[in-house]
Formats: structure tokens, sequence, C-alpha cells
């Protein structure tokens, strides 16, 4: 860690309260409620609350935003009560990323808080994550309302679900990895439809389109092998989505613990386990910043759905170089056939541990 990043880490840990409790391991039987589920759950380490989407401008602009609220836990729970307001429960940071697809620029920015006065922090109501000005609110039982600022890029949209939430993986958890609790509590809501504006430069844009919205919590999931992951969302033109990813281990192999959701027009969802598909990196390229070296082509198969896809980044550059890491996470396209018939998608990828070690998520070494 360095710069801002390492003075505000640092910062907590000095002001830790000591430990006390363990924290909650992801174990299957899960009982979802929506809208409670939507809200924080601060017996787990990490837990992160991830939109992202493709949008269009009036006059025909294209984009694509990522805005992340993370939640990293410091004090374990029964911790013993601080008086102090500077002792906290967590980190909260956040991620805001725009690709200007047609103008190919990509923004990006990160904020960190200890939200120690209230300026950050997460809650169960309509009111569930903000960083000072960057907020994410909700307006119905599976509705939101995202606003973000940076001072050279802004947004300000409205989320409505098409499709109730998604569980991912089976029984209640996503697994990640070999052992109880090396799993997450994850769902997701696929398709968002999306309204609001942007501001580029000084200039709004009403824009319109389609949301992705992820919602995990876990302690510890990864296993000290697994080196990052590669994730795909797409939201398909005939009104179907797929999540999907990869986990990749220190010798380069595909965990078998890899796995996906693929959600029917209907909302009914079918679930893939690591044989279920065929994923293939066909074009990489490079980062003149950290020296990553990225694939931004793909060959996707799954057998079940006889679904055959290409997968293209929009933007070559995606890389959010914020510290203490960095990684890739930007807007796609695809292009292919499902049952012979042409498919057609736009959605989001992000690809973790090419530029450097992933933080937080892994268990210690025995």
């Amino acid at each position: 860690m360095f710069g801002k990043a390492r003075s505000i880490f640092a910062a907590v840990i000095l002001l830790a309260c000591p430990a006390s409790g363990e924290w909650l391991p992801a174990l299957p039987g899960w009982d979802f409620q929506f809208p409670r589920d939507h809200g924080s759950h601060p017996g787990f380490k990490t837990e992160w609350w991830y939109f992202t989407g493709n949008l269009r401008a009036e006059n025909g602009q294209e984009f694509g935003y990522q805005l992340t609220f993370f939640r990293q836990g410091i004090c374990e729970p029964g911790s013993p009560a601080s008086a102090s307001r500077f002792v906290v429960d967590d980190v909260k940071f956040a991620h805001f990323a725009v690709t200007e697809i047609s103008g190919g620029r990509f923004h990006h920015s990160q904020k960190f808080s200890r939200g120690a006065f209230g300026e950050a922090g997460f809650g169960g109501g309509n009111r569930t994550a903000w960083i000072q000005d960057w907020t994410c609110g909700r307006t119905g039982t599976n509705d939101f309302h995202l606003k973000a600022d940076d001072g050279e890029v802004s947004l300000d949209l409205i989320l409505a679900a098409a499709k109730l939430p998604v569980i991912h993986g089976w029984n209640g958890v996503s697994q990640k990895a070999e052992g109880p609790g090396r799993a997450s509590h994850y769902y997701s809501l696929t398709r968002l439809t999306t309204e609001g504006s942007i501001t580029v430069r000084g200039k709004s844009l009403n824009v319109s389109g389609t949301s992705w919205f992820d919602h995990e919590w876990a302690t510890n999931q990864l296993g000290t092998d697994q080196k990052g992951w590669d994730w795909f969302s797409l939201h398909f033109d005939d009104g179907t989505e797929l999540m999907l990813f990869q986990i990749r281990t220190d010798g380069k192999n595909r965990d078998p613990h890899s796995s996906g959701t693929f959600v029917f027009e209907d909302g009914s969802d079918l679930k893939i386990g690591d044989a279920g598909f065929e994923l293939e990196p066909v074009a990489w390229w490079r980062s003149e910043e950290t020296g990553a070296q990225y694939p931004l082509e793909w060959r996707l198969s799954v057998r079940a759905l006889e679904l055959d896809v290409t997968i293209k980044a929009r933007l070559k550059n995606q890389e959010l170089t914020e510290k203490p890491f960095a990684y890739w996470e930007g807007a796609i396209e695809a292009d292919g056939t499902r049952k012979g018939k042409p498919l057609r998608a736009r959605g989001y990828l992000e690809m973790t541990g090419y530029a450097g070690k992933i933080i937080g998520l892994q268990a210690p070494a025995n």
C-alpha cells in the first residue's frame, strides 16, 4: 500500500478495536429476503454493492459506467464498544468509472472513508450506501437511485428492476474454494431499466439503457492458491442474461469452483458448473501503466444452452489503477449464436490478479 490508501488503512488499523468474536462464514442455507438483503451484513468481513451498465445518450453517444461501494470489516463481531468516534467497525470505500465509448476515454476515481462522523456508511433502509456525495438509495423493493461526481464526470441514474433477484450458486452459497465457508452469499438484479443523466466536462446528457446489480458478502472466501478471477455479465438482445466467472490459480489453471447463472426471459435460471462452459482468451492488451497483460477478447461456449459467442472489450484501456490494487473493469459486447440463432449482447467484464495480488478476500494460510 502507498499514498492515500496507506495513510487511511494505517489510521484504521491503529485505532482498531480488540478482537472478541469471529467473522461469520458463508454457509449453505441462507434465507434470502428482499428488500432486507439489499442492506448491510456486518457479521461478514467483506461486502460489496456493485452497479454497472451500458447507456446511450439522445445524440447517439454511448457510455459504460461502474459504481461500487465496498465494506471491509476491521472490528470482529462482539468487539468491545469504544467511546471514540475514531474507532470504527469497517473501512468504507467506493470506485466510480465512466467509459466514453464514442469518445475513446476512460475516467475512474476512488473514495475512502472511516465514516466516523456519518459521512459514509451502509444502511438497511432506503439509504443503502454512501460516501459523501456518492450515494446509492433504494426507491422501491428492487429499484435504486445512484449519484456520483468526481469533478470531471458525474452521473444521476434511476434504476428499475425488470426481473426479481437471482440467487447464484447452490443452496444459498456461491462456492469459491474447497472447504466450509470458502464461499459467498451472492445475488444479482440482472436487468435494470436505467434512465438519467451523465455529465462529462461540463456537458450534461440524458441517457438510457440497462444496468446490472451484484451484491455479495463473505468472509475469507478465496483459497491461498487462487490468484484472481475473470467475471462476465451479459445482457442479450433476446431478453436473457448471463453471469459467469472463472477463478484462476497460481498454476494458471481454472479452479473447479468456477461457475455461472443463465437467466431466461421469464426470470427462471439455469445454474452452470465448471464443467458446463468453455472460456478461451484469444487477444490480449498490455497496460502501459502497470505492465499487466489483460485478455480483451474471449470465446465462450455453454453446452447446455447451445451458446457460442465471441466477447470483446468496447475500449481497450478500462483499467482502474487505484491504490492499493489495480484491475480491469469495463464495457464489453458479444456476438454469436444460441441454438443456431444470431445473438448479440452488451455487458461488463472484471479481471483481477493480472496487475498484482488481490487483497482482503483470501483465507489465511494454515
